[in-house]
């Protein structure tokens, strides 16, 4: 009966309703094509000459080329059904919404992230060039290049964990937390008991998750239990059984806030895997830094924005700021600069990919990578190569047990034409990379959200800090050399021992990679 009661569920759960109205979708979109296609000799040069246009319109598209050849190709080979498919995904409506109302919510928290003259002098001072990276994350992004903060990285999930849970102890007035997996099991649950006792204590507990939750992960209905128990709670883009692009645009940002004046982020997400609680792919490997100091506006205002994205009415954003009553202990150290930045996929700005460029680019001894994923396009691969011939250290950690397949096949697709040209590859023997960090040249670094592949650089909202000689970026670079002490390097032999079909399926896997 238990079994019969289980199988009732998933024949009509949400996830299998939702299947199944996609699929009804799909049927009537091909089911349009084949009856436009009784007619295509009366419309075929109409066709043809309409798909000519659209060709000419992506060609002029201030776009990655990747993305205009992954629409040229299907226009060209079946111009009915290519052009309807296009002219259905460039004119989603609700997304243009949620660009409009997130770039309305930047506005109203432009006068909190004011530029100091006196911070840019002191950058221009020591360097032109990340004084003018600042400048463009301020023009691009909207976040301003600070002093006077304090970063401790994290090397590990579990010790960011448990920094994570002494602040939330010690929250008196708010506490924002934004994830994009919410899992429930012990490192949950342990949140979960502060934020309800927190909110008991009138603490002010806003909760949001990414709506891939809801499918396998949460149940439907859970913001409402959150909201019991006096969170704050709500879903990003719920999943919604719609034929929409929109969709495909997910919160993938960790942003956790405390008072104003401390502030989380990294690759970590609320899951016991991510702590090494629960293994699933050896040894978890992440990373993330706290923030003290001036830097935790930018990620205080970067919750409110996408917070207000569905909400209605507006917000007095000034009662979140650091209460002036607040004092730092004296003894933190607070020298060099950090510039904390968003990336959104609605602005045709990849805020994100720009600042990898620009550290590759830029670097003039070393430049070292932790990535889970490695997809890249032209620009990068001809900025990471380039950086090699020119007799850069360049060095990148992947994960050694991968948790997705085919993106570690297409990944492994790349090291040919990186190792030829003097890229080092290494692959993290006990488990699963998921940090995402570049540091280079001693004194710069970003750790974050934003994965080395399309969905992040193109696709996600996101979010991470970029660091200039700050103390903590020798804590990163000691870090990457105790994870590489871990690796096993890829010499080029290596590539012809992989299996024959593994070699093709990541080959044939990069006519899917901007979906990756």
């Amino acid at each position: 009966m238990k079994q019969f009661r289980g199988m009732l569920r998933v024949v009509f759960g949400r996830t299998t309703f939702g299947a199944i109205a996609l699929i009804a979708q799909v049927v009537i979109l091909i089911a349009a094509y084949r009856f436009l296609s009784r007619y295509l000799a009366y419309f075929y040069g109409g066709f043809t000459l309409l798909s000519a246009l659209i060709i000419i319109y992506i060609l002029n598209k201030e776009e990655n080329p990747v993305f205009k050849l992954t629409w040229m190709i299907p226009i060209a080979a079946v111009p009915v059904f290519g052009i309807l498919f296009y002219l259905f995904a460039e004119f989603q409506i609700i997304g243009k919404l949620m660009d409009k109302k997130l770039r309305v919510n930047m506005e109203k928290t432009d006068e909190y992230l004011i530029q100091s003259p006196r911070v840019m002098e002191n950058l221009s001072r020591m360097s032109k060039q990340n004084a003018n990276l600042a400048r463009y994350i301020k023009n691009s992004s909207h976040y301003p290049v600070y002093g006077n903060t304090n970063v401790q990285y994290f090397s590990l999930g579990e010790t960011m964990f448990a920094a994570m849970k002494k602040e939330l102890e010690e929250a008196k007035r708010f506490i924002f937390m934004e994830f994009f997996i919410v899992e429930q099991g012990e490192m949950w649950n342990e949140i979960l008991e502060i934020l309800e006792r927190k909110a008991k204590e009138g603490v002010e507990v806003r909760f949001m998750y990414d709506g891939m939750c809801s499918l396998t992960l949460l149940p439907y209905g859970y913001t409402k239990d959150l909201q019991e128990k006096g969170i704050k709670a709500k879903i990003f883009s719920p999943i919604k059984p719609v034929l929409t692009t929109y969709q495909n645009n997910r919160d993938h940002r960790k942003i956790l806030v405390v008072d104003g004046h401390t502030a989380f982020t990294g690759g970590m997400n609320l899951a016991d895997e991510y702590i090494n609680r629960r293994v699933r792919f050896g040894h978890w490997k992440d990373a993330g830094i706290m923030l003290k100091g001036e830097a935790v506006t930018s990620f205080t205002m970067m919750f409110l924005e996408m917070w207000n994205i569905s909400e209605a009415e507006p917000e007095d954003y000034s009662r979140y700021l650091r209460d002036p009553e607040y004092f730092y202990p004296l003894e933190l150290p607070m020298e060099g600069f950090v510039i904390p930045y968003a990336d959104s996929p609605l602005d045709r700005e990849s805020v994100g990919e720009q600042v990898y460029l620009d550290i590759i680019n830029s670097a003039r001894q070393y430049v070292h990578i932790m990535t889970p994923y490695l997809i890249l396009d032209y620009g990068m691969m001809k900025a990471l190569t380039f950086a090699a011939k020119r007799g850069v250290e360049t060095v990148i950690i992947m994960p050694g047990i991968p948790d997705k397949k085919y993106a570690f096949l297409l990944a492994r697709s790349h090291y040919g034409e990186l190792i030829r040209a003097g890229v080092r590859i290494y692959e993290y023997m006990p488990g699963f990379i998921h940090a995402k960090v570049f540091t280079s040249d001693s004194t710069k670094a970003v750790v974050g959200t934003i994965n080395m592949d399309f969905r992040s650089l193109y696709l996600h909202f996101e979010c991470a800090a970029y660091l200039y000689c700050n103390e903590a970026v020798r804590d990163i670079e000691r870090d990457f050399q105790q994870t590489l002490a871990q690796s096993r390097r890829v010499a080029f032999e290596d590539l012809s021992q992989y299996p024959w079909y593994e070699r093709f399926a990541g080959r044939a896997l990069r006519l899917f990679a901007p979906l990756m």
